[in-house]
């Protein structure tokens, strides 16, 4: 049966994602299919697998098609871990498209790829819950 394994993000500098991406999600680099191209990050409780990190000479778009959302419960934490990522190396991005009244926080990690800090607490612009 065919399912999801886990998001792999292109990055230039493998140990540079590295410390970025453990620091950001408290999660452990393993040395399965570890090369100098490939690192694999796990969950630091289960082991699961959770991200994927490939050396990549491409450019990271300026509105990707696909990015990671990472949640938080209130705007308070939202706002703290903006400010703890931006601290491990995140980049603030002026984002062009905002709605109204946000609910996210575009960020881009050291090597320019593009995520967001969504307060699940928020009902964005136009909804009358909170984002699932």
């Amino acid at each position: 049966m065919l399912r999801i394994g886990f998001p792999v993000i292109g990055v230039t500098d493998v140990p540079r994602a590295v410390a970025f991406w453990t620091g950001a999600l408290d999660l452990v680099a393993t040395q399965e299919w570890r090369s100098d191209t490939w690192r694999t990050l796990n969950h630091r409780d289960s082991g699961v697998r959770a991200l994927g990190l490939l050396r990549s000479e491409s450019p990271p778009q300026g509105h990707p098609r696909i990015h990671l959302d990472l949640f938080t419960d209130t705007q308070e934490e939202q706002q703290a871990e903006v400010q703890r990522l931006i601290g491990l190396g995140a980049q603030a991005v002026d984002w062009d498209s905002y709605p109204p009244d946000p609910d996210f926080v575009v960020l881009a990690d050291p090597d320019g790829n593009i995520f967001c800090v969504v307060d699940l607490s928020h009902a964005p612009s136009g909804s009358t819950s909170p984002r699932l």
